[in-house]
């Protein structure tokens, strides 16, 4: 979260009093917004955890879902070189844009937003009835079964490899990719638990 330090150095009057703020999906990492704080919006969303913007239409504080619902869950805050601008990560509760898209940026997103996205629908399908997709059936037929087909897929990404036939390299490595994202959410996992633990070895 922002320190003490951090916020003090923050220029204020470069930005006659109004900073621009980046929203970004914590976990995801898409851009979901761009709002402006002045000091109280600031000291509003620090304290509550909810993001506050300054809203220039209605001249007041305006804390984002305070209607809808649909709030940002403050994760972090971090200024930006100049202390001129603020990149606020959130875990967002519903959709983000007025037009129900979880982005105001519509459909401009980076593509490894998609697995994210592709988690996100391969956890909705841990309940469901086995007979409404390969992914629930699959789910019920049980861990074995799960990492057995991660296994499989695991061998043949690598006999694609070994006789370059990269067509076909690309198609098993999305199964083994695939199946793997199950194998996780089967096991109460998911990217962010691989990706930190990367992240530990790096340094």
């Amino acid at each position: 979260m922002l320190t003490e330090q951090q916020r003090a150095q923050l220029d204020w009057e470069k930005t006659d009093g109004l900073m621009p703020v980046v929203v970004q999906h914590a976990v995801s990492g898409e851009m979901l917004m761009l709002g402006y704080m002045n000091q109280d919006a600031l000291a509003k969303t620090l304290d509550s955890g909810k993001v506050t913007f300054f809203s220039r239409t209605k001249q007041r504080l305006w804390t984002k879902g305070e209607t809808s619902g649909h709030f940002l869950n403050v994760v972090s805050i971090t200024p930006d070189c100049d202390n001129d601008t603020l990149l606020v990560l959130v875990n967002p509760v519903g959709p983000t844009c007025h037009l129900g898209t979880s982005s105001c940026f519509g459909d401009a997103s980076h593509q490894w937003l998609f697995l994210y996205q592709l988690e996100q629908l391969l956890a909705e399908r841990k309940n469901a009835d086995p007979e409404s997709s390969y992914t629930a059936k699959l789910y019920a037929s049980g861990t074995k079964r799960i990492a057995q087909k991660v296994g499989e897929e695991g061998v043949e990404t690598a006999l694609a490899a070994t006789v370059n036939d990269r067509h076909e390299l690309t198609n098993e490595a999305s199964d083994l990719m695939y199946h793997l994202l199950v194998l996780l959410q089967d096991q109460e996992l998911d990217l962010t638990a691989v990706i930190e633990n990367l992240r530990q070895r790096h340094k």
